[in-house]
């Protein structure tokens, strides 16, 4: 019996960071809550293989990436209002089970051939559940098994890092890996149209020049070109099939500005998002260090009654922009908290000479597609943030954080000792 369980630990310590790096984008979409599935599959590895990691002192870069966990669990775990004390303990409790994850997939960490994999499934999976929706059940915009928003912006991302990833390691992968990474970088991307969500495509339009120049400042323009080529392609196939609905809607914003600005009609998509702006602007003014935490929406309510916003706010629990609703939430502390969970991955994946070296000493393309892969996220993250709260959802949480612990344990690889 004790060498069965020996057994089993010892194929988990060799082979589970690596499923937990293909389920978590391979399963996030088209599978109910299948961004869970990674996540959760991790936990159990860190638990089953404790004895691994627990003795292993982490290298400095995860020792501050730990640190950054456990100030996010705090943020999420402390009630700021006007009446201070815990809040609800979900989305702290998440944070802190991420830590053993962390540690764990340092000492054992993934394979980056299983990121791919997991990135081609998971932009296959979508487009092909956002077909099924659109065209077989007529639905008007694809939403997956969440909410259009989430749905579009997430299989955007998906597409987006399959696409990097087949723009970078071209040469170095068969034909058949190509044809996998490109059909998922395509139907992500075609998911996204089909969703109709307009807010995150935002995020490419900060998050493709941002990793290009990343790549070119590093003396790889022929990659950089490599993926804007990858990009419009997949944007050129898919274009025949939704142009008719996102034109429409892309057409609608500009009549909708200036009805808000004309009337305030916040009976609109566009002024939806103005009012909720407007009214999480005042709100943090009113209290700028701490924010209302769980009065935000009794604040809310109040504010409506008093004439101050239109009544339209209250049937939503966010103000539909991340850094406006964090600072309603919990003030400016909050708002820096989320800055720094937000741009110090940057910092943590930019492709410098020595993040990207091989043993050998040449720059390794692998390497290079994982540290693009890891700025993208946040990058995404910061342009959908611009008209939806991606954190007040599940999917915005796990996504990001197990994203963020696989990419950096794959990078880690090689780079410390292992016990």
């Amino acid at each position: 019996m004790s060498s069965a369980a020996d057994a089993c630990r010892d194929w988990l310590w060799r082979q589970g960071s690596s499923l937990a790096a293909f389920l978590l984008p391979g399963a996030a979409l088209w599978l109910p809550s299948g961004y869970s599935w990674g996540a959760l599959w991790l936990l159990l590895c860190a638990l089953v293989c404790v004895r691994g990691w627990w003795r292993l002192r982490p290298d400095p870069a995860t020792g501050w990436l730990a640190l950054l966990i456990a100030l996010m669990a705090l943020l999420w775990g402390i009630d700021t209002g006007p009446h201070p004390g815990m809040a609800a303990p979900e989305t702290a409790l998440k944070y802190l089970a991420a830590l053993p994850c962390l540690l764990f997939a340092v000492a054992a960490p993934p394979r980056p051939s299983a990121l791919w994999a997991g990135l081609a499934a998971g932009g296959i999976g979508s487009g092909a559940l956002a077909l099924v929706q659109r065209y077989g059940l007529h639905l008007d915009r694809a939403h997956g098994l969440t909410n259009p928003v989430q749905y579009g912006d997430l299989s955007l991302l998906l597409g987006l890092m399959a696409l990097g990833a087949l723009a970078l390691l071209w040469s170095a992968r068969s034909p058949a890996w190509r044809f996998l990474l490109g059909a998922g970088g395509l139907l992500g991307l075609l998911g996204s149209l089909l969703s109709q969500t307009r807010g995150g495509w935002l995020a490419l339009l900060l998050a493709a020049p941002v990793a290009g120049a990343a790549l070119a400042r590093r003396g790889y323009a022929a990659q950089a070109g490599k993926l804007a080529l990858a990009l419009m392609a997949a944007l050129l196939l898919t274009w025949p099939l939704v142009h008719t609905e996102l034109t429409e809607r892309l057409a609608r914003i500009g009549a909708e500005v200036h009805a808000y600005d004309a009337q305030r009609d916040a009976g609109t998509s566009i002024g939806q998002r103005l009012e909720h702006w407007r009214l999480a602007a005042h709100m943090g003014a009113a209290r700028p260090l701490l924010g209302w935490g769980s009065a935000y929406m009794e604040e809310k309510a109040r504010r409506v009654a008093a004439g101050q916003a239109r009544p339209g706010v209250l049937e939503y629990t966010h103000a539909h922009n991340e850094l406006l609703d964090m600072f309603a939430r919990r003030g400016l502390i909050g708002v820096a908290l989320l800055l720094l969970y937000l741009l110090a991955p940057l910092a943590l994946f930019w492709p410098t000479p020595a993040r990207i070296r091989a043993a050998d000493g040449s720059a390794d393309p692998v390497r290079l597609a994982l540290c693009l892969t890891g700025i993208l996220l946040p990058l995404a993250y910061l342009g959908f943030g611009l008209t939806q709260v991606f954190f007040a959802h599940n999917s915005g949480h796990l996504f990001y954080l197990f994203m963020l612990i696989l990419v950096h344990a794959a990078l880690r690889a090689g780079k410390i000792p292992h016990g």
